[in-house]
Order: structure tokens, then C-alpha cells, then sequence
């Protein structure tokens, strides 16, 4: 049995490995699957989003090395317009408010793209409402 639970355990140590990342560190981000998490320092565009990531997400950025390469042209690092990286299209609407003064409704919305954070917005604001209205009222129905 022992041997089984070494065997198993050098296997998967031959593959995982502990990320070893000082403060200051370049690093690259996937934002596809988020569980384990490191939080990171966002620059420009960025930096009004939620700055933490699962470590599994994280590699190490390594700069352009003109001695080991001299023939590449560096290309300059530039982070994509986040508003533009894909239309804002509507999951699901997750939570409803009544504005006070106003007696205005709001609605809480999601997107499909993970890139773009929740917000609230009013029904004239979200692009094909009555059907993402009747199926957010059909769910807080209660089930009888």
C-alpha cells in the first residue's frame, strides 16, 4: 500500500509544482477558470477590476532577452480595451431594486464574457429585456 501512495505521490509531484513568485514579478494571467487564489496590482485599464486570480492561472513573464535572441524585434506588451474585447451580452438577470424618489426599477445584470463585471442597469438599458425580465420572474416564482 505504501508503495502505491509513493508511486502515486512521485507521479503527481513530477507535474505539479509549488509557482515561485516574489512581489514585483511580471506575470501572465489566463482569465478562463477562477478556485485558487493570489491577488495581483493592476495597471491601466485593468485597474478598476477585481485583482484577484487562481495561482493555477499565474505564469512568469519573461522580458524579450536581446543577448539569446538579437535577430527578434521586441513587440511592445499592450493590454486589449476591455470594453471591447467582445459585446456585452446579458447572461442573466440576478437581482431587481426599486430606486427611491424615482419609482424606477433597476436590474442587476451579468454577462456572458467573465471580462466584464455585474452591474446594475435599467430595463431600457438591457438589449432584449422582456424575455431576460420573464425568465428572472419565472425563477424567484416559488415552486409549488
Amino acid at each position: 500500500m505504501d508503495d502505491a501512495f509513493d508511486y502515486a505521490k512521485q507521479k503527481w509531484d513530477k507535474s505539479h509544482k509549488v509557482p515561485e513568485f516574489k512581489v514585483g514579478d511580471l506575470v501572465l494571467v489566463s482569465i478562463l477558470s477562477l478556485n485558487i487564489k493570489v491577488q495581483v496590482l493592476l495597471n491601466g485599464e485593468l485597474e478598476n477590476k477585481h485583482p484577484t486570480f487562481p495561482v493555477s492561472l499565474i505564469k512568469p513573464y519573461h522580458p524579450d532577452d536581446k543577448e539569446l535572441f538579437p535577430l527578434k524585434n521586441p513587440t511592445p506588451l499592450t493590454v486589449p480595451p476591455v470594453e471591447q474585447s467582445e459585446d456585452k451580452k446579458i447572461k442573466k438577470v440576478i437581482k431587481e431594486n426599486i430606486l427611491r424618489g424615482k419609482n424606477q426599477k433597476e436590474y442587476f445584470v451579468r454577462y456572458r464574457n467573465p471580462i466584464h463585471e455585474d452591474e446594475w442597469l435599467a430595463e431600457s438599458e438591457i438589449p432584449d429585456s422582456d424575455k431576460l425580465l420573464r425568465r428572472f420572474r419565472h425563477e424567484r416564482r416559488p415552486q409549488a
